[in-house]
């Protein structure tokens, strides 16, 4: 349903920014225009800059206007530093760094610095920055607790913190940090100025996003789609790949239609071309999965990519083979008790036609998001409905083609 429900359903900030998690962005901003600036501020802020970001961009340019004025200064300008940096990256996650002190501080003076900034913002780490921006170093709050009044930070941080850097892309910066478990981190620039910082659990959460919306880009479901998405929209964001879908089938239906005599002449072929599509389809299927797998979590290194395509070539030989004997037992089985004199070359060219799609259909299901990465596409949209079309092409036209060389 369309999320033009009451405020009163959202009446706090916590409760605003619950109900925007569960909207696609152009039904979250039609929700924060009916909020007062104040309260869509502050639901922004607890959802992420990452998510804002796209929701600002669709807000009425008054609400926007207003919206932006009621956030602190330093989120303002934060998020616009964010809007800089790559899609996709590390930068675009960033909140301000808000306890940021120079070396000579005193622990007494950080301490009554912190005391008033805790009323206002989460505060979890201080970090300590030289005159030029460069991070330093970074003070936990327990050290910072039992030092003396008078030490300065220099000699209470723990030098050379690990940092993020503003342009990793999140599926790197993911492994950065998979060993670290810090809840926040520090992001600077190549220079090793202080940016601002990223929470450890929007990190995750930003990743998680980014992985369970290939499933639905494989099919043509656009990432922004969600369940309380309305079906107006929905619709204008999946029945173009549907219709790009009918195309590609078109094209598997001119090959049955090309062997439309062989089918006429051996009608028991019919009952098998389901067969050899779903298998081949299954087999590319599981190499679509395994090679975008690999190409997100940068497993496939470069002049790696002919070793993938030998091994789902010969992945598919096997299971092709082993898979295509068992088929072409039922196909002579069926043959002969339909009284076919052909039954036993029909099984032959079964367990050929099988093998031969599965090798296909294993190449293609590697070759297909490889393809769409090289051409700057996105290796995860559509990727099934070409390698559908590739497999369909494959396995009936194999199996009507040997079928029309050694029985018509």
């Amino acid at each position: 349903m369309e999320a033009t429900g009451t405020i009163e359903a959202s009446s706090t900030t916590e409760g605003l920014s619950q109900a925007l998690a569960h909207l696609d962005s152009q039904a979250a901003a039609r929700l924060l225009e009916k909020a007062g600036p104040k309260e869509a501020a502050g639901a922004l802020r607890l959802g992420g800059a990452k998510a804002a970001g796209v929701i600002m961009a669709l807000l009425d340019p008054a609400v926007k206007k207003a919206v932006d004025e009621a956030l602190p200064p330093e989120v303002r300008a934060q998020w616009a530093l964010n809007l800089s940096f790559p899609k996709g990256s590390v930068g675009r996650l960033l909140d301000p760094a808000w306890a940021v002190f120079p070396p000579e501080t005193t622990a007494r003076a950080a301490t009554d610095a912190l005391r008033d900034m805790v009323k206002r913002e989460f505060i979890t780490y201080a970090w300590v920055a030289g005159g030029d921006k460069k991070l330093l170093g970074v003070v936990v709050m327990r050290d910072l607790l039992f030092a003396a009044p008078d030490r300065p930070l220099s000699e209470i941080m723990i030098r050379n913190p690990f940092s993020l850097k503003a342009a990793t892309p999140l599926m790197d910066a993911m492994r950065e940090v998979l060993n670290r478990h810090f809840p926040v981190y520090p992001v600077t620039s190549p220079a090793g100025e202080l940016l601002g910082t990223v929470r450890g659990g929007r990190l995750f959460e930003a990743q998680a996003i980014e992985i369970s919306a290939q499933a639905g880009s494989m099919v043509g479901v656009e990432k922004e789609e969600k369940l309380s998405t309305p079906w107006a929209r929905s619709f204008r964001y999946r029945h173009p790949w549907l219709q790009l879908n009918l195309l590609t089938a078109f094209v598997a239906g001119a090959v049955v239609n090309l062997f439309q005599a062989t089918i006429d002449q051996v009608v028991i072929l019919a009952a098998f071309l389901p067969v050899l599509a779903g298998q081949s389809g299954n087999t590319g299927c599981q190499a679509l999965a395994v090679t975008i797998r690999g190409i997100t979590l940068r497993e496939l290194k470069k002049g790696s990519t002919h070793k993938l395509l030998i091994k789902e070539s010969l992945l598919g030989l096997l299971n092709g083979a082993l898979v295509g004997v068992v088929a072409g037992g039922g196909m002579y089985f069926l043959a002969r008790s339909q009284g076919n004199p052909l039954a036993f070359k029909l099984g032959l060219i079964v367990v050929a036609a099988m093998t031969g799609s599965c090798v296909i259909s294993g190449l293609f299901g590697a070759v297909v998001p490889i393809t769409l990465r090289r051409l700057g596409a996105d290796p995860a949209t559509a990727s099934s409905i070409f390698l559908t079309t590739a497999t369909d092409v494959a396995s009936m036209g194999l199996l009507l083609g040997l079928a029309s060389w050694f029985l018509v």
